[in-house]
């Protein structure tokens, strides 16, 4: 991938970080005329969605959260390029009149000397583009996803064996990472699409989640990757201790370390109860499974792979990226499950997940067990719920382990302007 394809991507995809080299606004020299390192480096890029238009100037808001206005002239280069464009050869010129606030835009700047950012370069997509290509990459995503927990990584082969969650039971994919291949890493910290990193293959290890696009074989033991994302997350079975809805926050006693954890709720956290008749009929899935009787057994629910391995561990989770450009949204037009269905797959267990009532934090009381699927959290930020299930005390009698691995095989991620969830 060449310079100008990698910034269409971080446009496409707005992940700044991940924009190649740098543009020098030049060196400033004394009168000696030797080079002195300006007391703050200019930045060379800007990437974000517009948000105000007035005269020349056009303000935004980048992809690291802060505001910034940038000048354009008469000798401003304007194209628009089209989301997944592999380089501007077939871009058209344009003027500041066709942009519109919503359009995302990839600006080539220099400070000048009043502090100002003045472009020389603005690549633009618009809006609408963005969503069209949202809506083809949702239905691509769909019919040639794959996605599983992470057995093992071959440098060698550049390959990633995953346990995937099938109708069926668990099946093992090898997912060929190519030169051309996108690969990218969930930040510890969130579950948005498009706080993901561009990443390397070394990044990836056993017990991860990963979820890949591409051409599979004949018999799908093998795929071709276009694009793969992975991340660490964590399974707590736990009960409360308490819930502090102005902070956001619950403390859980952790059933295997027997330790409170903090788990951080936010707006994009699926919080839900299941209703007793489900968790029951789950529950006895569960006791089957664990006998190895059914479909997914192996002391797993739902065909997960044996390497969930209880609290804290890695899951199988079929995550599918959503971005502001050239993702998806991996709820939409799922089918629905019926309550109090016995699951056959982690399919259909993830279907009758969807069906379980929302709660609100509030509605959590001190004793209740949940499982909770979070990310992996940082020293400076606790883990973040991705979904929290109540009303699982049916299933945690019958196998605690057997219920994490069935939940880190059904989950969805709540899709929020970037954020991701299962296909």
């Amino acid at each position: 991938m060449n310079r100008t394809q990698k910034s269409i991507v971080a446009l496409t995809l707005g992940a700044a970080a991940i924009l190649p080299g740098s543009f020098a606004a030049g060196d400033a020299r004394g009168d000696s005329g030797q080079a002195q390192q300006p007391a703050t480096p200019a930045p060379s890029r800007v990437v974000g969605v517009i948000t105000a238009i007035s005269g020349n100037s056009i303000t935004l808001k980048t992809d690291g959260g802060a505001p910034a206005t940038i000048v354009v002239d008469a000798d401003t280069r304007m194209l628009q390029a089209a989301p997944g464009q592999k380089d501007l050869s077939s871009a058209a010129a344009i003027q500041i009149q066709d942009l519109a606030v919503g359009d995302r835009i990839l600006a080539r700047v220099k400070t000048t000397e009043d502090g100002k950012l003045e472009a020389s370069t603005v690549i633009a997509m618009k809006q609408t583009d963005i969503v069209a290509k949202q809506a083809k990459d949702r239905q691509d995503w769909q019919r040639r996803g794959v996605g599983g927990l992470v057995r093992s990584v071959d440098s060698t082969s550049h390959s990633v064996l995953i346990m995937a969650a099938e109708p069926g039971g668990s099946k093992p994919i090898n997912v060929h990472v190519l030169p051309a291949t996108v690969v990218r890493r969930y930040s510890p910290d969130s579950v948005k699409f498009d706080d993901a990193k561009m990443g390397t293959l070394d990044q990836i290890r056993p017990g991860d989640q990963l979820r890949a696009r591409g051409e599979r074989s004949a018999d799908g033991s093998d795929l071709n990757a276009d694009e793969i994302i992975s991340g660490t997350f964590h399974n707590v079975a736990a009960t409360v201790i308490s819930a502090d809805t102005a902070a956001g926050s619950l403390t859980l006693n952790d059933l295997a370390t027997k330790k409170p954890v903090i788990i951080r709720i936010t707006s994009d956290s699926q919080l839900r109860r299941l209703p007793a008749m489900m968790a029951q009929g789950i529950a006895m899935r569960l006791k089957g499974a664990a006998n190895g009787a059914g479909p997914g057994s192996n002391g797993t629910a739902g065909g997960a792979s044996p390497g969930s391995n209880g609290a804290n561990g890695g899951g199988n989770a079929s995550t599918a990226p959503e971005s502001s450009g050239g993702g998806h949204d991996p709820r939409a037009n799922q089918p629905r499950g019926t309550e109090g269905t016995q699951p056959r797959s982690g399919g259909d267990t993830q279907q009758m997940l969807a069906r379980a009532p929302a709660i609100q934090l509030a509605e959590l009381k001190k004793g209740d067990a949940v499982m909770v699927v979070a990310t992996e959290g940082s020293d400076s930020t606790p883990a973040t719920a991705i979904t929290l299930l109540a009303g699982v005390e049916p299933m945690l009698q019958a196998s605690t382990s057997a219920s994490q691995s069935m939940l880190m095989a059904s989950w969805n991620l709540n899709a929020n302007g970037g954020q991701d969830a299962q296909q």
